[in-house]
């Protein structure tokens, strides 16, 4: 028969019991008073006649409950998708000086909208706005958290009630159902399409210039490419076209970027410099994408527009905060410096690193997991991608593990669950009923061969 609920000891007894002491001055009383009964509640829920119900056992209950809550379920994993700047995975690593400008001003108090040399009020933009200036080649630049954010702001700074002309070919849907249709109608701004899904025209712009439009913009299909029979207007004579009707050309560039990525072996994708040299009002572009930097969105173009961005009462619930105002000054502060850039910011290094190496990581790896596994595992060829939108249909050579343990796709499964609960869980690709964990995206192999005891027998956290 299973034991009465009454066998389940009163909370004071298990606050009063040997070892809460230490539980309460780790977390403190109403935190335990808490867990105990939680822990409580789960063991009248599961009683029976072999359950533990002494206050030892609820106290222990309780400690590992006080674990969970006190664990955050935000931590680091290991990047083995073979998608370098992966949505899902927190997309751009950062420089280990970003993060050490980000501790230096979260510690305490700073200037963020404070103007040392006049001693009054300032404006959190500035600590941006000259290096972007000197990079871009803008007048003026502002800053908000994410890009989806900047088109928004500026759809609506620019374009309220009024319509704004974009190809039908650049009506583009990404993650999280982020789609330019949509974000124009939460903008105020009503939609014109433009051409055809294939093939846009100078002059299809120029009969839909009107005295309705506020706007015309441009979006980088960052995400796709359309291929065959195919036409698009160049951004200068785009702009050329919009200034002659008096009104701003707006480009958004996605992913972004402030470099020219051919140089470093990857492929080609438009910076926001080009755009701006082809008469682009105002230019917007993430972050933490191809520039390697914190999440952001970041707008630069003429002082006029920028201006009515900044006087938009929506760019403040849209603005940045301090840590993120310091990590991407970091950054950007690397790309004055073309010669070292790849070096100094992960997201490029990563994408950059030359398939040898990846392949000499693979080759050392192998015999390691091979001795903790019950499976082969062999070194192949890969194919990586950056991710996020970003160069689309460029897929890049990398090389990485292919793991088969013996039991089929349930076991392939349970190994990829294996390596999920590490202590820094490695999330690889399951492919063709094979665990493939592409080495591209392994920066920290040390730290990858720590961890690997934990996956023999009953090991596994």
């Amino acid at each position: 028969m299973n034991k009465p609920r009454s066998a389940i000891p009163s909370v004071d007894a298990v606050l009063r019991a040997p070892g809460a002491e230490a539980l309460i001055e780790g977390h403190g009383r109403t935190a335990l008073t808490d867990a105990v009964r939680q822990a409580a509640e789960d063991l009248r829920h599961d009683l029976s006649d072999d359950s533990d119900t002494g206050e030892a056992a609820v106290l222990n209950a309780a400690g590992e409950i006080l674990a969970g809550w006190a664990s955050s379920s935000l931590k680091p994993v290991f990047n083995l998708t073979g998608t370098i700047l992966h949505t899902n995975l927190g997309r751009a690593p950062l420089p280990p000086e970003a993060i050490e400008a980000m501790a230096r001003v979260g510690a305490g108090a700073s200037n963020l909208e404070y103007d040392l040399a006049a001693g009054r009020r300032g404006d959190r933009d500035v600590h941006l706005e000259d290096r972007l200036c000197r990079l871009t080649g803008a007048e003026a630049a502002t800053v908000v958290n994410n890009n989806a954010a900047a088109v928004l702001l500026c759809l609506n700074s620019l374009a309220l009630r009024r319509e704004a002309l974009v190809s039908r070919g650049e009506l583009i849907e990404i993650g999280g159902s982020f789609r330019i249709p949509d974000i124009m109608a939460r903008a105020g701004a009503r939609l014109r399409e433009v051409g055809t899904t294939n093939r846009t025209h100078t002059k299809d712009f120029a009969a839909a210039l009107g005295p309705k439009t506020g706007l015309v913009m441009q979006v980088h299909t960052s995400n796709y490419t359309i291929q065959g029979f195919t036409a698009a207007v160049a951004t200068r004579d785009l702009a050329a076209l919009a200034h002659d009707h008096g009104v701003p050309l707006f480009v958004d560039l996605g992913s972004g970027t402030l470099a020219d990525l051919r140089a470093y072996g990857l492929p080609y994708e438009p910076t926001a410099q080009e755009a701006l040299a082809a008469g682009a009002d105002v230019v917007s572009f993430s972050g933490d994408k191809l520039l390697g930097g914190p999440q952001a969105g970041i707008m630069v173009g003429n002082a006029e527009c920028i201006d009515r961005i900044r006087r938009n009462p929506m760019k403040r619930a849209l603005r940045v905060d301090k840590m993120t105002i310091a990590a991407l000054h970091t950054v950007l502060g690397f790309y004055g410096d073309p010669d070292s850039l790849v070096e100094r910011v992960p997201a490029l290094r990563l994408l950059a690193r030359p398939k040898a190496d990846i392949q000499a990581q693979a080759a050392r790896l192998a015999p390691i997991l091979d001795g903790v596994l019950d499976a082969t595992v062999d070194v192949v060829d890969c194919q990586s991608q950056a991710g996020s939108g970003s160069l689309p249909d460029s897929e890049i050579p990398s090389a990485g593990l292919a793991i088969s343990p013996k039991g089929g796709k349930r076991a392939v499964k349970a190994l990829a669950e294996r390596f999920r609960r590490l202590p820094v869980p490695v999330i690889g690709r399951v492919q063709d009923g094979i665990l493939v964990l592409d080495l591209r995206g392994l920066d920290d192999e040390a730290g990858f061969i720590a961890q690997l005891d934990h996956l023999t027998g009953d090991g596994v956290p």
